[in-house]
């Protein structure tokens, strides 16, 4: 594998990871956000504690799966970005001969 695809499959693989990374983020400030909105409307109890085990596992969930698939591109990133590029590449040609 050339020096250029392997930089090209590394842009495109950080690429992912900082998506992935800022949608954790971003997914963590949402749930924080609504539970601090609605837990002043339930009044505190078994209800939020519900809410708030819920949100926790949600939280939880989502974040070891995204790592899970970042760890999981790591290891494949050569065959998983080595054909998203030949594609595009083959892509670009055929548009360029027609």
């Amino acid at each position: 594998m050339t020096d250029s695809m392997k930089s090209r499959i590394n842009r495109m693989y950080m690429g992912d990871v900082f998506f992935a990374f800022g949608f954790v983020v971003v997914l963590w400030a949402v749930v924080i956000f609504v539970f601090l909105s609605v837990v002043s409307l339930i009044g505190g109890g078994a209800i939020s504690n519900v809410l708030l085990l819920g949100a926790a596992l949600v939280l939880l969930f989502n974040t070891a799966a995204i790592i899970a698939m970042i760890r999981h591109y790591a290891h494949d990133k050569d065959f998983i970005y080595g054909l998203d590029i030949r594609h595009l590449d083959e892509m670009k040609q055929v548009k360029r001969q027609g």
